[in-house]
């Protein structure tokens, strides 16, 4: 038997794991293959159901085999390798040649690895010349990233190792249901809920909420979209009774006295009447997180989610650097990142304003580093692109992008008002799909290209706490399956790219950390070597260095070393909430399913256990619509439709009702969200949706 260490396929938590195969050749038969967890500081040998059937999608029958063309009639059938490069390539050059580089897009995932994010910005940029890139991290991480670098001068999500929070006595953690989206996450939860410090704000009483029970802390059942509010509340309260950190925010900080004046009005009982939570648990949580040693606030996309996430991420962040927590050795500031390289793959260049290490594209120095890296001039790099609702807004339309290359995302499923999405699409001169199944996504495209599942490949991820962690190769790909940076090497050389594009991994990693070097997330000092020795490796790790497990310690990464508090305030709500009897809805993520579950609806085990879409609903709102438990419902507002399945619970506020967006057809709940987005960070608004809810009869299933 022959194990390969490696580390699970789903979450940024990036749980170590053993792949074990019951052949002696190293590259063996999918079937062959098992899972064991793996200790390692993160998860200490756990893993999530998601990890223990990861290896199923490996042979699973519904996998593309070989690249797949759209006929005439709409038909898919086999294409050779070369024909359908040939192709793609011809029509991507005559739609620069007619219509100009931002012509085609592309659009990535904070699945890939750091080396396919990395070389699919420079393939953007210098094969295609294009401005016109973005990923779907813009969907999941954009908003905390935009507040980190506006305070901090640079975004880590954990700026310290997970590890860390095992001393903790007190935990904020709002707007995440880690119990369920990383379950091996809450052992490092249970010194602070020994030490009766958990809080877990939440308009749902989750798993998460759950582990407050019993003396271990406490739930705030917070209105959807009042989150920065109840930040501001409780800056007030800090404020008000003097439980600052006075001498780091003279020290360390810039913006005190604007940040006084605007929470001024944020008074605790204007606090509760807006968000729900009583003063006496404002006050409680206040001055808890002030007292004593090892302090957190965490938060997820519950906060982030929104058309004023940044603002909200930045409330949070202001309330912890009064307290003095970022860059002390016992507390700190976080944001938990979601898909498996949602850190990793927006460091790189896969975001529309950025180069690799974390550079700014429109800074000249940058350029300069860059283009030097990748030998060419630094004036024909494109400048910045648009943020992913925008260019996805963009599809189809005159004057803009006429052809669209996908790798490692599903948007017919996990963009806002998918409806709007759908058309772009179908709309398109040329679609071209990554992907190992037909997705929703795929099923529009005019070429499918079969990739590499992630035990088939080589490469690098970087986890929630900025450390980076080797991917390995553990089988063979089936014989017509290609790695992307094969299908970017093939489609370069017929592009007659002025760069090079390796379809090596460990050649691309050399590049990136060349390129990377000097910028935020500096990553020249790595090597396969050194993380294939198991050598912990935060980022920054610049050469000559070992790395960095604990940022801001001395200063922050601003130019004068101080962070930045910035004032701010709520703002009106995308559309109005509570109007005509509608209801808000909020979205989420269940346990047995991922992002938009192109992967975990393919798991048997996994989809038995959530196979439908079920819209939570409280039994008081449930009764006033005459819904009962396992009832078909309609879902509706003015983009669209769901239908699914009722599940009376009063783990939810009354007016609030929750859906899993991990469904594909009318079960789609972001046919319901819309793309307004963020003006910082172009986050689109996920959490706060107005929508109608009423019974279905049979008939109407019909």
């Amino acid at each position: 038997m022959t194990a390969t260490d490696t580390h699970c396929p789903y979450c940024a938590l990036q749980c170590a794991m053993t792949l074990h195969s019951n052949s002696d050749a190293a590259a063996s038969s999918a079937s062959t293959l098992t899972v064991s967890g793996r200790d390692f500081p993160t998860n200490r040998g756990g893993l999530c159901k998601k990890g223990w059937t990861s290896a199923e999608l490996l042979d699973s029958a519904e996998r593309i085999l070989q690249p797949m063309m759209r006929g005439d009639d709409g038909r898919f059938s086999p294409v050779g390798w070369g024909r359908a490069l040939d192709i793609i390539a011809e029509r991507l050059a005559s739609s620069r040649r007619v219509h100009g580089a931002d012509s085609v897009g592309v659009f990535g995932g904070g699945g890939l690895t750091n080396e396919k994010a990395y070389q699919l910005g420079k393939f953007a940029r210098v094969a295609l010349g294009t401005s016109r890139i973005d990923y779907n991290g813009r969907f999941c991480m954009s908003s905390a990233a935009a507040a980190g670098t506006r305070a901090f001068g640079l975004d880590r999500g954990l700026p310290f190792a997970v590890a860390d929070l095992d001393a903790a006595e007190t935990i904020l953690l709002l707007g995440s249901n880690v119990a369920e989206t990383m379950p091996p996450f809450i052992a490092h939860l249970a010194g602070a809920r020994a030490a009766g410090g958990l809080f877990v704000v939440d308009p749902r009483r989750t798993a998460t909420a759950r582990l407050t029970e019993d003396g271990a802390g406490a739930h705030l059942q917070a209105a959807p979209g009042t989150d920065l509010v109840l930040l501001l509340g409780l800056t007030h309260i800090v404020l008000a009774e003097g439980l600052y950190d006075r001498e780091y925010v003279a020290e360390r900080t810039l913006g005190f006295a604007q940040l006084r004046a605007s929470v001024s009005a944020w008074w605790p009982q204007r606090v509760q009447s807006m968000t729900g939570v009583p003063v006496a648990a404002l006050r409680e949580l206040a001055r808890r997180l002030s007292a004593g040693r090892g302090t957190y606030i965490l938060t997820g996309r519950g906060v982030e989610q929104h058309v004023d996430g940044t603002d909200t991420a930045t409330a949070a962040i202001n309330l912890s650097l009064i307290l003095g927590l970022p860059g002390s050795s016992h507390s700190g500031y976080g944001t938990l990142t979601g898909q498996g390289n949602g850190q990793g793959g927006r460091e790189h260049g896969q975001k529309a304003d950025q180069l690799p290490g974390y550079r700014k594209i429109t800074d000249p120095a940058a350029r300069e580093h860059v283009a030097r890296v990748w030998g060419v001039d630094p004036e024909t790099l494109p400048g910045p692109g648009v943020p992913a609702v925008e260019l996805l807004n963009s599809l189809g339309r005159p004057g803009m992008i006429r052809c669209l290359l996908v790798h490692g995302s599903n948007v017919v499923v996990s963009a806002p008002d998918a409806a709007r999405v759908r058309k772009g699409l179908e709309s398109l001169e040329l679609l071209v799909v990554c992907d190992f199944f037909f997705s929703e996504t795929a099923a529009l495209a005019d070429f499918v290209l079969p990739v590499t599942q992630w035990a088939e490949e080589e490469g690098t991820m970087t986890s929630l706490e900025g450390r980076v962690l080797r991917r390995r190769r553990a089988i063979d790909a089936p014989s017509g399956v290609r790695s992307e940076l094969w299908i970017m090497h093939e489609l370069a050389k017929r592009l007659n790219s002025p760069s090079t594009f390796s379809a090596d991994p460990g050649t691309v990693f050399d590049e990136l950390c060349r390129a990377s070097a000097g910028g935020i997330a500096d990553y020249s000092g790595l090597s396969y070597a050194l993380l294939d020795g198991e050598t912990p490796a935060y980022w920054p790790y610049p050469a000559g260095s070992t790395g960095t497990p604990r940022l801001f310690t001395e200063r922050f990464a601003h130019a004068d070393g101080k962070a930045r508090i910035v004032a701010v305030a709520p703002h009106a709500t995308a559309e109005p909430l509570y109007r005509d009897g509608m209801l808000t809805l909020i979205t989420g993520r269940l346990l047995e399913q991922y992002q938009s579950g192109s992967q975990t609806r393919r798991v048997e085990e996994l989809n038995t256990a959530q196979p439908r879409a079920r819209l939570q609903l409280h039994p008081a709102t449930a009764a006033r619509l005459e819904i009962t438990d396992g009832a078909n419902v309609e879902v509706s507002n003015v983009r669209g439709t769901v239908r699914c399945v009722a599940r009376v619970s009063s783990d939810i506020r009354r007016d609030t009702v929750f859906l899993p967006f991990h469904y594909a057809g009318d079960e789609c709940a972001n046919l319901l969200t819309q793309d307004a987005t963020d003006a910082i960070s172009g986050m689109p608004e996920f959490k706060t949706t107005a929508v109608h809810v009423r019974p279905l009869r049979e008939a109407a299933l019909t």
